[in-house]
This record gives structure tokens, C-alpha cells and sequence, in this order.
């Protein structure tokens, strides 16, 4: 059976025509900043990998701000659940270019999700006035730092109950990719980091600008209507992926090509739908280089000296005209056909990825 899957339809999933569209409001911006300053940060082992590229590439090729993409150490951030790029600024280092603070601090989820270190500096950069996103399990950082206290809030439908024992003195919200409590922003799952980000565009430079990124993008619709009630694994789904973990014997190595210029969203989209089956993971090879630039300057840190050509059971390579929504919706129609429905279904499911019947 091959789905409908995207952002790119003109209803998403749980629309109706009672629904408000709904977007951001104005993200309020230093008065000595000629552009807005804005900051994706990550720890350097395990920050989730769409949830970082995805804002740092969308908001990047819009040209409306200064971006960061920041670790608590300068050198390897290692992605989850795969991948990993190079971070040239530090904290320290962006301390000291901006001492008075970001306007936008954007948190993806990180794997030591109360990390000392980042909590105290968005703390730090919330008490300069800045407005914190997090994306996914990003919010429990937010939550952890004490920001997200007597707020409204949203989440990875996933992590919304645990999220509402743990953090009762919050509101959790369902059926929202996106909610604004003043100058806090919250997501739902991974692939919410889209629509997220065109709104973050939106709300810095109007809609005729986010349109033009959004058309880049293949997307349509941005607005924060969802319905993360209709996103739950059932016990076809958790059979799936017990029964691909135990199989190791089937696991494959997909291997993608990268290039200097490559689109990044695709390219994490695609790595990262393909390492969440249980039977495959993605790694990046280039024939010389050990990294790579990106479209929007992110540098990706090569896997071929780590593996052998045999080792590669498929070899993918992303357009240079690739369109993020149309290769997301490609890896997933690839993916059920090489793993099955089941297997597809359970990775949208963990992306929180809208389906159409």
C-alpha cells in the first residue's frame, strides 16, 4: 500500500474548516541588532539530527538573520540518530560577539536532555530577553531549566504524558505542531522543525518571504494545525520494530553521497527516516573529502574512512534541485517498499510525520 504523505497537501491531517489558521506572533528583536541574531544549539554527542538542520537551514537560505549553530565545544557534534557535522563557534565564542544576548534561542532535543551546561545558558539568554524554541524533546531542556513553569506547552505526542507527570505546573497541549506562550515556542515531533521554522520566517519577515522559502521547500502550509491524538503505535507497530531489532542478520547499511552545496534538509531527512526503520542506517560518503559544505553552511563530516564499500548495501544520491518535502516523501514510499508498510508507518509514527490516506 503506498501512502499519501506530506506537508505539501493543502489540508494536513486533522483540519478542518472550523480550524483557525494560526501562526506566530512577532519575535521581538534587540534594538542594536540590524538583523536578528538567532541561535539552533546542541551538545556535541547526540542532538537530534532534523530537529538541528532544519531550522539552521531553513532560516540560513531565508537571508533574514544572523544564525548560529552553536555546542557547548567547538568540533564534532554527533547527530541521533545518525550522522554528524562540525560546530566552529562555542558558547564562549558566541558570548563574546554577543554579550547583550540572542533574540531566538532554538533547542532540539539533545540525548542528556538536563544538560548543566545549556540549561544554565538559555536560562542566561531567557533572562536577556530572548525567546526560547524548543523543538520535539527539546522541551524537556525548557522544562528542566525551569522555563515552561505556569506556560502552555506542546510536545513529541510520544513524550506528552510522561512530559505532563513530570512537569505538572505546565499546561500540556495536544493537536498543535507549534505553540507560543509569550516568549516561549514549543513543537510537536521531529518533522514539526518544518513548518516551525517557515513560521519563525513569517513571523521575522512576513509571509511574502516564507512563501518563497516554503515553495523552495515544496510546502504549502505552515500554520500550527495538527492532530497528534491520531499519532499512537498500536501492537502491529511495536511488533514491527521488536521483530526488526531482533533480526540483525537483515540490518543495511545506506549509504548517501554528498557533495559540496548539497541541500542539508533533504539530506537529514532522508538519514534520518532511513535510521529509524530498525533494519538500516544511514551514513554519508564522499571519494576524497573528509567534510563537506552544505547549502546553507552546515559542514558534514564524512563516513567513508569509517566503512568499507562492501558494507553498503544501498547507495542513494540527492539531486542538487532536491525539494525537502518531495525527498522525504520519496525515502518513506522507498522505505515501505524495501520494509514493508508496517516498517514505513513506524517511522512516520516517530517523525510524528502527517499521513493521508
Amino acid at each position: 500500500m503506498i501512502l499519501t504523505l506530506g506537508f505539501s497537501t493543502a489540508k494536513l491531517l486533522g483540519q478542518t474548516e472550523k480550524d483557525p489558521i494560526t501562526h506566530l506572533s512577532k519575535i521581538p528583536i534587540k534594538p542594536n541588532h540590524k538583523k536578528p541574531v538567532i541561535v539552533i544549539i546542541g551538545e556535541n554527542k547526540y542532538t537530534e539530527l532534523t530537529d538541528f538542520i532544519v531550522p539552521y537551514g531553513v532560516i540560513k537560505r531565508a537571508n533574514i538573520s544572523e544564525v548560529y549553530a552553536l555546542a557547548p565545544n567547538k568540533g564534532i557534534m554527533e547527530m541521533f540518530p545518525t550522522l554528524s557535522i562540525e560546530i566552529t563557534t562555542s558558547i564562549e565564542d558566541f558570548d563574546l560577539l554577543h554579550p547583550e544576548g540572542a533574540d531566538l534561542v532554538i533547542m532540539p532535543a539533545i540525548h542528556n536532555m538536563d544538560n548543566k551546561t545549556l540549561i544554565q545558558w538559555i536560562q542566561k539568554q531567557y533572562k536577556l530577553d530572548a525567546t526560547i524554541a524548543g523543538i520535539c524533546d527539546g522541551v524537556w531542556t525548557l522544562a528542566h531549566a525551569g522555563l515552561l513553569k505556569n506556560k502552555k506547552a506542546t510536545g513529541h505526542w510520544y513524550s506528552i504524558s510522561d512530559l505532563t507527570k513530570s512537569f505538572p505546573d505546565t499546561v500540556w497541549v495536544k493537536n498543535k505542531r507549534y505553540l507560543q506562550d509569550k516568549n516561549i515556542i514549543t513543537t510537536a515531533g521531529v518533522t514539526a522543525s518544518l513548518p516551525f521554522s517557515l513560521a519563525i520566517v513569517e513571523s521575522i519577515a512576513g509571509k511574502k518571504k516564507a512563501r518563497e522559502v516554503a515553495k523552495d521547500l515544496g510546502v504549502q502550509n505552515w500554520d500550527s494545525v495538527h492532530e497528534s491524538e491520531r499519532f499512537h503505535l498500536d501492537w502491529k507497530l511495536y511488533l514491527t520494530a521488536a521483530k526488526n531489532r531482533i533480526f540483525i542478520w537483515s540490518y543495511e547499511t545506506i549509504g548517501i553521497t554528498i557533495y559540496d552545496g548539497i541541500d542539508e534538509i533533504s539530506l537529514a531527512l532522508m538519514a534520518d527516516a532511513y535510521s529509524r526503520t530498525y533494519k538500516s542506517t544511514a551514513v554519508v560518503m564522499h571519494s576524497s573529502q573528509k567534510t563537506i559544505l552544505t547549502k546553507s553552511g552546515i559542514r558534514f563530516v564524512s563516513d567513508t574512512q569509517e566503512i568499507h564499500s562492501n558494507q553498503v548495501e544501498i547507495l542513494k544520491e540527492i539531486p542538487k534541485n532536491a525539494i525537502a518535502s518531495q525527498q522525504l516523501n520519496e525515502t518513506l514510499r522507498e522505505i515501505e517498499s524495501r520494509y514493508g508498510t508496517l516498517t514505513m508507518q513506524f517511522v512516520a509514527m516517530q517523525l510524528e510525520f502527517p499521513m493521508h490516506e
